[in-house]
């Protein structure tokens, strides 16, 4: 699991002198941010999906931000936000908005769309708040969806290196007692 996101993450050298993170300064060095490990990787990618999906500008900044205070994988983090990108923000947005109208018990906005920044005010001026919570809640659920799943790969795959750490003993073992069965050149003891 660590040797899939050592090469699917990008290398630490480019985050750390990403332009736009420099003005975190020193923070950017603490090591927590940059460990492969249970809890820093279920953590970024909480972090990532979480803020993936909260409709406002700058993700990879609030991103890096939620990650460096949690201290938990930077590049993880960061890269997650590119779930909304521009091919995928209007559907995932849209759909956080029904669910947002379903949950508040609210019909949806049934408006011509235009694309003029009065026609943009409007709308959102009336579908704030199903927006925002359906994207909360599309967050949390994400979050917590990637956040276990992290810990049942990291889990099964600590799992399968313990069994077959084991096999492997139970098999140096065997091979030790047919190396003392026949005795130092290969011969049958006397």
């Amino acid at each position: 699991m660590k040797t899939f996101f050592k090469r699917s993450l990008p290398p630490v050298s480019q985050i750390k002198s990403h332009p736009k993170l420099q003005f975190l300064g020193t923070l950017l060095h603490d090591p927590n941010l940059w460990h492969l490990n249970r809890r820093s990787l279920a953590g970024g990618m909480a972090v990532g999906l979480f803020i993936a999906f909260v409709p406002t500008p700058m993700q990879m900044l609030l991103a890096a931000t939620v990650a460096i205070y949690f201290r938990v994988n930077l590049p993880l983090s960061v890269s997650l936000v590119w779930i909304t990108n521009p091919l995928t923000m209007l559907p995932i947005y849209y759909f956080g908005y029904k669910l947002g109208t379903v949950l508040l018990g609210q019909p949806a906005l049934e408006t011509e769309f235009s694309l003029s920044q009065d026609g943009l005010f409007q709308m959102l001026w009336h579908s704030w708040q199903p927006l925002l919570l359906g994207c909360f809640v599309l967050s949390t659920l994400s979050a917590l969806t990637g956040y276990l799943f992290v810990n049942l790969l990291w889990r099964l795959q600590v799992g399968r290196l313990w069994r077959e750490r084991r096999e492997n003993r139970i098999k140096l073992k065997k091979k030790l007692l047919a190396v003392r069965k026949l005795g130092p050149l290969g011969n049958m003891p006397h």
